[in-house]
């Protein structure tokens, strides 16, 4: 049986950034979620979150920076990858999701 890599996107928000990477992603070989680390985040990151993922993806540094902070006791060897994607695309643009596709690719 092949185990499908469950890969969990991070943004601020989960409105735009990690939202598309969720949906330009689905119905890959891979399972894939998606959330926000603000209080206002559409889904906000939580401990089962991070315990389904099998590698993590964060937009900004800062992403990294909160989910480290905040879940320290629970991140372990958790892998994380940061893609340096700054808030500046709208949701499910183009430019975005060929940007992600590029970037994802050099980790898995």
């Amino acid at each position: 049986m092949v185990h499908l890599i469950k890969i969990l996107f991070l943004c601020s928000r989960n409105k735009r950034r990690s939202l598309t990477a969720e949906r330009a992603f689905a119905g890959n070989v891979h399972e894939v979620r998606s959330a926000g680390t603000e209080n206002n985040a559409r889904i906000k990151v939580s401990a089962g979150l991070i315990g389904w993922a099998d590698i993590i993806f964060c937009m900004e540094k800062k992403h990294v920076r909160r989910l480290r902070e905040k879940y320290a006791d629970i991140m372990g060897d958790k892998e994380i990858g940061c893609l340096n994607i700054p808030d500046k695309y709208n949701f499910m643009d183009e430019k975005l999701i060929e940007r992600l596709k590029e970037q994802v690719e050099e980790y898995l």
